[in-house]
């Protein structure tokens, strides 16, 4: 087992009584029109729109966790430096949102960086989206099918307000 990563049983008593803490990327091109968003495979999201991201390890710093996410989620490491933080959300998940949560559900505090980048879809990594797209913002804000807390980043991105 590498550093930052917790055996199933200690991560789930640590996500029982306590926040997790993640980075989520709203990735964009074409000046910030359309943002990238992947069909999420896992739990506490899964089935849903939602943008790529992960959790921050103990020990790592935003700029080490940044360019980490983005490597897995993007398949490539993208520079801290460009990105923007858009605000800070709480997700709350019911216990029934996450495989083996035992009763208090999940609760994320989570950092929204948007930064531009215009990756190739077919390059992507499937491990966490079984695939992914591009939405026109407008597309992203109504589509009853991207998730409520990916909105609330798109809603920060169109009026450009941090939070």
């Amino acid at each position: 087992m590498s550093a930052g990563f917790l055996e199933r049983d200690v991560f789930l008593c640590v996500a029982e009584n306590a926040p997790l803490v993640s980075i989520d990327l709203i990735i964009t091109r074409l000046g910030g029109k359309e943002v990238l968003l992947g069909k999420r495979r896992n739990p506490p999201a899964e089935g849903w729109w939602f943008v790529p991201g992960g959790r921050i390890r103990k020990g790592e710093s935003h700029t080490e966790a940044f360019r980490r996410i983005t490597a897995s989620e993007l398949g490539t490491e993208l520079p801290f430096e460009q990105a923007k933080m858009l605000g800070s959300w709480a997700h709350l998940y019911p216990s029934e949102a996450f495989r083996g949560q035992r009763e208090k559900g999940i609760h994320y505090v989570t950092l929204g960086y948007q930064i531009e980048y215009n990756v190739p879809l077919a390059m992507l990594p499937k491990e966490q989206h079984k695939n992914f797209r591009w939405f026109t913002l407008k597309e992203a804000l109504t589509s009853p099918k991207v998730h409520k807390y990916t909105r609330l980043y798109l809603e920060a991105l169109q009026t450009g307000s941090e939070r």
